[in-house]
């Protein structure tokens, strides 16, 4: 199944493009097929998964036919689509949802995690100890256990034979200043130790806190990478903030996201050295709680 959220973008600029050289505004578009503007500009902006009907009326009321008409109908189909990750609703939350939805289909995934670990390589124990972090930032807005199984779930996944290959390049600065107990994060940093040996698609790198990244600024948030193998498809940047993650689907601004990611890359550790810091840290914080590796 293609990415829905990325077919959403894709059948969005398309009717945004076909209005337009049809002379038309929202409020025109809107007038024709017996819609409110906003309806129309949520469309236009992929933040409703849209319904086939309502698309076939845009699409006669652009007199739009033959082959076009198809393939845009195609389109609207698999943007439509429901993936796994809506069965667990706000258990779940909207960037989860994101994540597991362009991991479905990327080809490639490459992140740089400054402020917290890769959400698809967490261990149990670790995911755990984030939940009552989260607890005391206040009320929680999702079932604990239901996030978990979800969360393990996204990670099956990614893990399929056919999943993307994902490659992350670590901030040592998290792995020190996240407030989880040391048992926690030492079995998080065996569980991607783990990941990154035994899986060829997944490569984990470690960008040390005194690491010099020459050729420009730092980056100022994580943000993660996206290729998708269909042509049509095209590569796609989100960055993280507190609130709410941001799509960057302009080409020079994703390009500008892919050189910056590729410089922390050449900064950090190789991976066969990255392995060997993470197992060393794992084992002092081992030695802290007095347990048994």
């Amino acid at each position: 199944m293609p990415s829905p959220y990325v077919r959403r973008r894709r059948l969005a600029a398309e009717i945004r493009e076909l209005r337009e050289s049809r002379g038309l505004t929202t409020d025109g578009l809107a007038r024709l097929v017996f819609h409110s503007r906003t309806k129309i500009t949520r469309l236009e902006n992929a933040q409703i998964r849209p319904d086939l009907a309502e698309i076939m009326n845009i699409l006669d009321a652009l007199d739009i036919t033959g082959s076009q008409y198809d393939r845009l109908l195609k389109l609207a189909r698999e943007a439509a689509q429901k993936g796994w990750w809506d069965r667990y609703g706000m258990s779940m939350g909207p960037r989860q949802k994101l994540a597991a939805d362009l991991e479905y289909n990327a080809s490639t995934v490459r992140s740089y995690d400054q402020t917290a670990m890769p959400g698809a390589l967490q261990c149990r124990p670790f995911i755990e100890a984030l939940i009552k972090l989260d607890e005391n930032q206040g009320t929680l807005e999702y079932q604990p256990e239901r996030m978990t199984e979800a969360r393990e779930h996204r990670q099956r996944e990614l893990l399929r034979a056919d999943g993307p290959f994902y490659e992350t390049v670590l901030d040592e600065c998290l792995i020190h200043r996240l407030a989880v107990p040391p048992e926690a994060m030492s079995a998080q940093l065996r569980y991607m130790i783990k990941l990154g040996s035994e899986v060829d698609r997944i490569t984990i790198r470690v960008l040390l806190h005194d690491a010099r990244i020459p050729g420009g600024f730092l980056p100022k948030s994580s943000f993660y990478l996206y290729t998708f193998a269909e042509s049509g498809d095209p590569p796609m940047a989100i960055v993280d903030t507190v609130t709410t993650d941001l799509v960057v689907t302009q080409r020079g601004e994703v390009v500008r996201y892919t050189e910056r990611y590729d410089r922390l890359r050449e900064a950090a550790l190789s991976a066969e050295d990255s392995i060997s810091f993470l197992d060393r840290v794992a084992n002092r914080l081992a030695d802290q709680t007095g347990s048994v590796t």
